[in-house]
């Protein structure tokens, strides 16, 4: 076999050509949103031309603030100051004043937050009263005797009797010279205090025996003490502005309800009223009734006038009675038959 040497391998490369893969329907989805934007863009652009000024101001309010708008016709905010809801103030549209009561205190809380923080001031002047009775060698020795709560008047402090130390003589309004040094050393407290004072004497059960009820002489004698009170806080700086009232309330408001007749009863009450008990107090006064004169006059217009008021004049209700007293048959000088006794 002829050798023919050494001979070259040949490859052959084919190419094969495949088809394009089918790319689906992604273009349609990117069509059809961008025909919907093309739409949108068309209709706001005839909006805008076929709208005038107000009309585009109303939509552009709209798109800022929805809730400012309610049947396509703008609306003034609800509140009193608009802290960002609506954007404009309507003109000649009445605002009625809508309370939120979330937002607005009612009348009863606002109430009684005021009454928390009174009784705290409360509680603040009881605890600088109380640091000033123990840092007094003068008050300090009487600390049984004073008595520190506060109650629905206000904050009170009570001076006490007691066997071997009483504040006043038996039947006497006159102060000892210890509870009037008590009232001094109080008095410069209480006047730095803004609140009024309402002063009350208080005595015990004992009368005299056979006293009838109309002749008891506790009323005066426990008036005549709380005023004696008043005088030596008045002397010792207390201002005549600060004083409420002095009242005398006998045997009636025992402390010991349960032994009446027991020396504690005897007492001088000072309360440092608080709101509610000093406006009740303010509006017990009042101006007092005009009188009126014939000539249609007022005192106000006729004080210096001498003439007899109208309330003289025939047909009035004084006269009418000053009628029947001088009467023949009136009831004030008659007395009853011996029938009408014993009915």
């Amino acid at each position: 076999m002829e050798n023919l040497g050494q001979h070259q391998n040949i490859v052959v490369r084919r190419v094969k050509k495949g088809k394009h893969e089918d790319h689906g329907g992604a273009w349609k989805v990117a069509m059809a949103d961008f025909a919907l934007a093309m739409m949108a863009l068309f209709l706001v652009l005839w909006v805008i031309n076929s709208s005038n000024e107000q009309e585009k101001a109303a939509i552009s309010g709209y798109f800022q603030d929805p809730k400012a708008f309610e049947d396509g016709q703008r609306v003034p905010s609800k509140y009193v100051i608009d802290l960002g809801g609506s954007p404009s103030e309507a003109d000649n549209i009445a605002i009625s004043e809508v309370i939120d009561p979330e937002k607005i205190l009612q009348a009863e809380e606002i109430e009684n937050l005021a009454d928390v923080i009174e009784y705290r001031r409360m509680m603040e002047m009881m605890s600088k009263i109380n640091a000033r009775i123990n840092a007094s060698p003068t008050l300090s020795p009487f600390k049984n005797q004073l008595l520190l709560d506060i109650t629905t008047e206000g904050l009170q402090l009570q001076i006490v009797d007691q066997t071997k130390r009483p504040m006043f003589d038996p039947g006497s309004a006159q102060l000892k010279y210890y509870s009037e040094d008590i009232l001094w050393e109080l008095a410069p407290v209480l006047a730095t205090l803004e609140h009024r004072l309402s002063i009350t004497g208080h005595t015990d059960s004992s009368k005299a025996f056979g006293v009838r009820e109309e002749d008891d002489v506790n009323w005066g004698l426990s008036s005549m003490r709380a005023d004696a009170a008043r005088r030596a806080l008045m002397e010792a700086g207390v201002p005549k502005e600060q004083i409420a009232q002095v009242i005398g309330m006998g045997d009636t408001a025992p402390l010991k309800k349960d032994d009446p007749g027991n020396p504690v009863n005897r007492r001088i009450s000072i309360t440092l009223l608080n709101k509610h008990s000093d406006d009740s107090i303010r509006g017990r006064t009042g101006k007092g009734p005009e009188v009126e004169f014939i000539n249609g006059e007022t005192t106000d217009d006729a004080a210096q006038d001498a003439r007899d008021p109208v309330i003289n004049k025939a047909g009035s209700l004084l006269e009418e009675l000053r009628q029947q007293r001088e009467s023949q048959d009136n009831s004030y000088d008659n007395p009853p038959n011996r029938d009408e006794v014993f009915w």
